[in-house]
């Protein structure tokens, strides 16, 4: 039988159900929605065999029509040594969301728009999927998905919707890989809608702060725990940071004699480069981290090169405060705040300091210093008033 009937033009063109031949058992199955799906078709007797080899130009694992041809190589020439195709496509065990998970941050490793998007990624699906990790992909229900997001969907409504779109990433991932032929759980429309909660539109910055009158009692508990934790959130809430620009601080972005923290703007939200001043407290901390290091990570978790997550950080933050509610991106609000109302520093010395940008592109343009030192005073004020 000839080979190679088909072409990506000719594919591209079908319109009609059915299957279509490309030559010696290959086949791409045409289906009534308007997807394609590869599959290898042999007899042994009267016994018609049949596997599947993924999906064409769809999914989060494309199947090429070259890819496709590689494929069936493999599986002719698993049949002319008498082997059975099927036997390699029956997974000893199970794969597990984990498996998937794995399986397409690998895949699109070569995709992400810089280290900060990558970070995300990896940090949402280790971090908050992690009920999901040990479930195999294929008996994952919208029960166990709406149990992982609901964790988060009130407090944090973006990072809940996030969340709900990666796993549903992971989920397409082994549907493609025909570890799973059930629908994906994680889909929104039509299906988790009905089920969830409303969900939130919080305006920008409408994160729950502390009130900063009680900043002071809640640092001083702070400073009572052994914990990581409470010593991530103490440098967060001393240096008015974003919570990931914590969680990724390495060694090589300190200087401790020259107290100051230099953030690459890859790590930023902006994507500019943002020096800090670090006080007396500051550096503390950073020396009490430095004794216990193992590696370039300045706040590390249990398992070695691993960061502490931002759910540990909220637990310790709501630990030491009364108000349950507060979130650990309100913190800069609270310092907003204070600076606002307690202090004489300009305006744009304690934006500065939150790494807000200032003024339109030409005075930005014009304006190339930091003030650094301006700023290094408002936040030695700041630990003053934290410390009393």
């Amino acid at each position: 039988m000839a080979r190679n009937k088909l072409s990506e033009t000719k594919i591209k063109t079908i319109a009609k159900p059915g299957i279509y031949g490309d030559g010696d058992g290959l086949y791409i199955r045409a289906q009534k929605g308007g997807s394609k799906n590869w599959v290898f078709i042999w007899r042994r007797g009267d016994e018609r065999n049949e596997v599947g080899l993924g999906g064409y130009g769809q999914g989060t694992a494309p199947v090429s029509l070259a890819l496709a041809r590689e494929k069936a190589d493999a599986i002719r020439l698993q049949l002319a040594r008498g082997e059975d195709p099927r036997a390699d496509r029956r997974p000893l065990q199970p794969k597990t969301f984990k498996d998937c998970m794995d399986g397409l941050l690998d895949t699109r490793k070569g995709d992400w728009r810089n280290a900060k998007h990558k970070a995300q990624w990896e940090m949402t699906l280790n971090d908050y999927a992690k009920p999901l990790h040990d479930m195999p992909i294929a008996d994952i229900v919208i029960g166990d998905v709406k149990d992982c997001l609901m964790v988060h969907w009130s407090e944090r409504p973006e990072t809940a919707n996030r969340l709900r779109s990666r796993i549903q990433a992971v989920i397409d991932y082994g549907i493609a890989h025909e570890w799973r032929t059930a629908g994906n759980p994680a889909r929104w429309k039509g299906l988790l809608e009905k089920v969830m909660p409303a969900r939130e539109k919080l305006s920008r910055g409408h994160h729950k702060a502390l009130a900063y009158k009680s900043a002071p009692a809640a640092v001083a508990k702070l400073r009572k725990s052994k914990g990581v934790s409470a010593r991530m959130v103490e440098f967060l809430i001393l240096n008015g940071n974003r919570t990931g620009e914590v969680r990724g601080a390495v060694w090589p972005e300190f200087d401790l004699e020259a107290k100051l923290w230099t953030i690459p703007k890859e790590r930023m939200k902006k994507f500019r480069e943002h020096r800090v001043p670090l006080t007396d407290r500051a550096v503390e901390i950073l020396k009490e981290m430095l004794s216990r290091s193992a590696g370039d990570l300045v706040f590390e978790g249990d398992k070695q090169g691993a960061a502490i997550s931002e759910t540990m950080m909220t637990k310790a933050l709501r630990a030491a405060s009364a108000d349950k509610t507060i979130t650990l991106h309100g913190m800069r609000s609270t310092f907003r705040d204070w600076a606002g109302d307690c202090t004489d520093h300009a305006r744009e010395v304690i934006e500065g300091a939150l790494a807000h940008i200032e003024g339109d592109a030409t005075e930005q343009a014009y304006r190339r210093s930091d003030a650094l030192e301006k700023r290094r005073t408002l936040m030695t004020d700041w630990a003053a008033y934290l410390g009393s």
